[in-house]
């Protein structure tokens, strides 16, 4: 081989592991071990037992542990390495890409703490390959790499997708729970079901925490919350508590809050001026005429507050049956809306999924014979069905005005243009992907892994100047 191929490696060199996310990293070049060693903290292993996994992170800057990036990788081995000083240390094993300047190749590397070492990688024999040659007297013979990329956003960037540790919130074993679960296993991802009820909270300023079983809950990258409408306060609670950590949540504590009160909903969404049916609300029993008279004539909706899937959701189709109807809600101290009826729906609805800022699926859900209520849960039916671009825009309009990254929005087709029913910030996901034939759950972790990237990570400062997690 000619000279000029020769790659001259001094003792001490600027790399980069790109499949890792991590950009630069100074590297010892040691002929006399064998195996190459990246610093990594926090290792712990996930996934099926035939393939296992491992997530770690790393303080890739010396002296600088408030900087840390989150990898993972695929497990290749457990070896028991001796280290010069005669100490054996059992290490897994993982591959990583190797790229030094215009050069990359595949190496092996083990998974150690090197928190005390100015180097964070060493470079054994087996990853040098035959055509570099070692000038054991110089340092950086090739191009030198910066720090300061840690501190740009360049990382998220270039930074790859790694596996993510995702927690969904619910009590419930079912169709949207599994999905969820086997679409995050199906990617490589962690994913663990938490019982919203169960978790309790250590509240302070300097390290809030979340509880579970008589244990801290790890970090997690992102939260799926499926909060059922029974547990509303608590569960926002804890999302807030998750907020508060810093970790993502596909729908944040407000949004679901907000979703869920459906009177500041109707008022959050005529403040975006988006359509919805006339609606009223009235506490006082002297103000019942006035009240439908606000709406228009019979018949009307009327709606308590705290319905879900169709419940405590009546027809009145008369103007004598809505009194009788509001009448009997006030003696039982309820709280209600009163809303026209758009007959021309005739007792359909479109069921809009948001993910992101996009309408990923759609259906037209038909309530059973004789009941104008649409919901599949009361024996409706749904199908596919194609919405116009008024539509499409109403939908996202009403999910971002509850700052939502995943909602159902139900709407109405009437003659004045699509008319909001409902923003559901827990969307079932069994009918609209039976009915759509989209995979939903994958189109919501494709948004999760898009909003998750394994950028720098900063801890907080504790008093003193201690960094903690």
């Amino acid at each position: 081989m000619a000279d000029d191929n020769l790659i001259r490696f001094g003792w001490e060199e600027w790399v980069s592991l790109p499949d890792l996310g991590l950009p630069a990293l100074r590297a010892k070049v040691d002929t006399g071990a064998r195996t190459s060693a990246l610093h990594a903290w926090d290792i712990e292993t996930f996934g099926p037992a035939s393939k296992p996994r491992v997530r770690f992170t790393v303080h890739p800057i010396p002296g600088r542990e408030d900087v840390i990036i989150p990898c993972s990788a695929v497990i290749l081995d457990r070896r028991t390495v001796t280290s010069s000083n005669g100490e054996s240390e059992s290490r897994y094993v993982i591959a990583s890409t190797l790229r030094v300047a215009d050069h990359s190749w595949r190496i092996e590397l083990t998974l150690t703490n090197r928190l005390t070492m100015q180097s964070r990688m060493l470079l054994g024999r087996e990853a040098l390959k035959d055509h570099i040659t070692i000038v054991a007297t110089d340092r950086f013979c090739q191009p030198e790499l910066s720090y300061d990329v840690y501190h740009s956003t360049h990382v998220r960037q270039v930074a790859p997708n790694r596996a993510l540790r995702i927690a969904v919130l619910s009590r419930e074993d079912n169709y949207s729970t599994r999905r969820l679960r086997e679409e995050g296993d199906a990617r490589g991802h962690t994913v663990e079901v938490i019982d919203t009820t169960r978790c309790y909270m250590a509240i302070n300023a300097l390290s809030p925490e979340v509880h579970y079983d008589g244990k801290r809950l790890p970090r997690y990258d992102a939260v799926i919350p499926r909060i059922g409408a029974s547990i509303t306060p608590y569960g926002t609670a804890v999302v807030r508590q998750f907020e508060t950590i810093g970790t993502f949540c596909i729908n944040g504590s407000e949004g679901i809050a907000a979703s869920r009160d459906k009177l500041y909903a109707h008022q959050l969404m005529a403040r975006h001026r988006i359509g919805m049916p006339n609606t009223a609300f009235a506490s006082s029993p002297k103000d019942t005429d006035s009240l439908i008279k606000l709406v228009g004539t019979a018949p009307l909706i009327v709606k308590l507050l705290e319905s879900t899937q169709g419940k405590g959701v009546v027809l009145a189709e008369t103007k004598k049956a809505a009194q009788s109807v509001i009448d009997a809600f006030r003696g039982l101290k309820a709280n209600f809306l009163v809303q026209d009826f758009v007959k021309e729906a005739a007792g359909e609805d479109i069921r809009c999924l948001v993910v992101g800022n996009k309408v990923v699926a759609s259906m037209k859900r038909t309530g059973a014979e004789g009941d104008f209520r649409s919901n599949l849960h009361r024996g409706g039916s749904a199908q596919r069905v194609r919405i116009t671009r008024t539509e499409r825009e109403t939908a996202i309009k009403a999910a971002r005005a509850f700052n939502l990254n995943l909602a159902g929005v139900d709407l109405l087709r009437s003659e004045t243009g699509p008319k909001v029913l409902e923003v559901n910030s827990s969307p079932g996901l069994e009918g609209i992907e039976t009915a759509s034939g989209k995979n939903v759950a994958g189109l919501l972790y494709d948004e999760i892994e898009r909003r998750v990237r394994p950028g720098p990570a900063r801890k907080r400062r504790a008093a003193g100047g201690r960094a903690v997690d």
